[in-house]
Order: C-alpha cells, then structure tokens, then sequence
C-alpha cells in the first residue's frame, strides 16, 4: 500500500466507518517456505479497552487453517468499491488516467478460539448480519443437532489489530470541476462509488 498524504481519509473515524461497511474480507498469511495464502471470510469488529479486534471463522483442515496455527501473523484486507476514471475528465489532457478505491489494511496476530467461543461468535455473526431478531436463521433459534455437527467443521478465531493503513484515492489532487466531473462520470455508470467521493466531500 503506497502512502501519498493527500489520499488519506481527513479522520479516523472514517477509516473505522469504512470497514464495518466492507466486513467481507481477506485474511493474508505466509507458511514455512514464504509462500502466500488468502482467505475470504465475514468478519466482526470489537473495541475492547482501546484496543481493535477482528473476529470470524473458517474452516478447519484447510490450507489457511494449518499456516495460521504455525505463523500468526496476518494481513487483513478491507476492500471497496472502486472504478477506473478517465482522464477525459480532466481540464489538463494529456495526463494518464486512473483508478479511484478505497482500501484498509490491517495487520496482526491471528488467535485460534474454543468451542464455547466459537458458538458465541456464531451467535453474534448471524445477529448482526441478520439484522432481525425473529429471523429463522438465528442460532439461536436453530436446533442443537444441526448446530453440534457444523462446530466440529469450523474453528473461531481473533484477530488482535497491531497496525492500520488505508488508501482512500478519490481524486483529492484535482479542482473541484473535475471532482464534480469524475462524480458525475460515475452516476452515469452507476457505480456507488459517486456516492462515496459525494459523502467524502460533504461539508458540514
């Protein structure tokens, strides 16, 4: 991740806004010969005394699950909606075109949690993606002979966040008549991204 002062969020809070919007992650790590592994996964984010936590599950006997039980050290990437932006945009021709995102990366020790954690953790992933206590689909409203079977395929885990970096490219180093132009090129295109750059330069 490049770091160029000017795409930068104005404040923090937007950086943690941002990622309880995109909580389908990838959960990057290296085994013993240096080699990568990626997995996508849903995840939860807590505060606890200050310090962020990042929570799922993924399955066991998987080649992700083996290279974090040896090397817990991982990198979480929170991903956005993103468009290429033309340079015909631009009042200044000649110049290249680009591609507007936003991104966070989070970096840290990944911990392996028990089956009472596990349960617990299920229980808040389907409250909170949910949304609706009398939904079917609650755990806590499954029976225990479906639930028993699926914790023996699946493993909890932490994540304890030691570092955070963002991105966030939309086009901060132009005029305002090319912002309005790029925002505009976007609506046309549908893409909610628009509504991003829109939100990221209102004004109180």
């Amino acid at each position: 991740m490049y770091q160029v002062p000017h795409f930068k969020a104005e404040h923090e809070q937007q950086v943690f806004d941002f990622m309880e919007q995109n909580p389908f992650v990838v959960i990057c790590g290296v085994n013993e010969h240096q080699q990568p592994v990626a997995t996508h996964v849903p995840i939860l984010i807590e505060w606890r005394n200050d310090q962020l936590f990042l929570l799922g599950h993924i399955m066991r006997k998987q080649d992700h699950t083996n290279i974090f039980e040896k090397n817990n050290q991982v990198l979480v990437i929170f991903s956005g909606h993103h468009s290429y932006v033309s340079a015909t945009n631009y009042a200044e021709q000649n110049t290249a075109s680009t591609w507007n995102y936003k991104a966070v990366h989070a970096s840290g020790n990944l911990k392996f949690l028990d089956e009472a954690a596990l349960l617990n953790l299920l229980t808040k992933l389907t409250k909170h993606f949910e949304n609706n206590e009398q939904s079917p689909a609650l755990v806590e409203k499954m029976k225990p002979e479906y639930i028993q079977p699926m914790l023996k395929a699946i493993v909890a885990f932490e994540i304890k966040v030691t570092a955070l970096d963002h991105v966030f490219k939309l086009s901060q180093n132009k005029d305002e008549a090319t912002k309005k132009k790029v925002i505009q090129q976007l609506e046309n295109d549908k893409n909610p991204l628009a509504d991003d750059m829109k939100n990221f330069y209102k004004k109180d």
